[in-house]
């Protein structure tokens, strides 16, 4: 990966291409009935996206393994509820709509096609490249998720935000350090702090009972941080109330183990890939057929217009 020095903009591919199949309706088909809401949703999103961020450098991350293995050996109740099938000598299944699963190789296909990085690294999520291309981002990072848990990531400092939609991608919740403070009051690195006291039913991430985000919110005001936390358990003087003491006192196997489970990798091996927001498809023909294929009409059609357009 060569230095990135302009704006990146990272999306976590899945989350987007989900909320588009929710968001578009399945009566949005290709020549030969098939559903593409999803893929025509995502080019949609793009096209917004690239209009009013113009980023300079664009990767659309991926879940190479949407449960890793080192995640549930810690917590194996990480994501279980999410497991379609399970795979012996391989990433477990993911439970996906019947209709949605056929379009996720079209919409990979389109992105290489266009020439926009696609990046999944084995054993790790989406979440995880999205970590590391962050941490070795030198200019500013627009995230765009709809996963709070990338939260975490928010730096004002270095220029990181995230942009979570809140409908469609019209309308961004533009996530930053004053953000976090005034809703959750932690800024992005205590957001994980945060989540794993918390837990997570989504991820399946059971947080110490009894601990909401408000009780964990003014532990964390009063301590500093977990490693803060965990230490005041061991202190008599430390202003716990006694139950709080207690579960916290009972949590510390799930403590010492949860933070590896919720902090976002920062040291994924990444592939050598140019990130620039391509100007032109990387693969005309392969794009027109595949448009010609799926029905994809106006929705790649703008995105090839405002890709090809100058930066403002």
């Amino acid at each position: 990966m060569r230095g990135v020095t302009g704006r990146l903009m990272l999306l976590d591919t899945a989350s987007l291409y989900f909320r588009a199949y929710f968001g578009v309706p399945d009566s949005v088909r290709a020549p030969d009935g098939t559903p593409v809401n999803a893929v025509r949703g995502l080019l949609e999103f793009i096209d917004r996206l690239v209009k009013d961020h113009q980023p300079d450098e664009l990767v659309a991350c991926m879940d190479a393994d949407w449960r890793p293995q080192w995640r549930v050996d810690l917590i194996p109740s990480y994501k279980a509820h999410r497991v379609a099938q399970v795979r012996e000598g391989g990433p477990d299944e993911e439970e996906v709509p019947d209709t949605l699963s056929p379009q996720v190789p079209v919409i990979e296909a389109v992105l290489d096609a266009l020439g926009i990085a696609r990046v999944g690294v084995d054993g790790y999520e989406a979440d995880d490249v999205i970590g590391t291309f962050t941490a070795r981002a030198k200019g500013p990072v627009d995230i765009v998720t709809g996963d709070r848990d990338l939260y975490q990531l928010v730096d004002d400092a270095r220029g990181v935000r995230v942009l979570y939609p809140l409908k469609g991608v019209g309308t961004l919740q533009l996530t930053d350090e004053a953000w976090l403070r005034e809703k959750y009051g932690v800024d992005g690195r205590g957001y994980a702090d945060l989540a794993t006291l918390r837990g997570d039913p989504s991820d399946g991430l059971p947080g110490v009972p009894g601990i909401g985000e408000k009780t964990a919110a003014k532990l964390l005001a009063a301590f500093g941080d977990l490693a803060g936390i965990v230490a005041a358990v061991g202190d008599p003087k430390a202003k716990l109330t006694p139950s709080q003491r207690l579960r916290l006192d009972e949590a510390r196997p799930y403590l010492a183990v949860a933070p590896t489970v919720v902090r976002v990798a920062e040291d994924v091996p990444l592939p050598d890939v140019d990130t620039a927001l391509p100007r032109a498809p990387r693969d005309g023909e392969t794009l027109e057929a595949l448009g010609h294929r799926w029905g994809l009409g106006g929705s790649l059609q703008r995105l090839l217009t405002t890709l090809g357009a100058p930066p403002a």
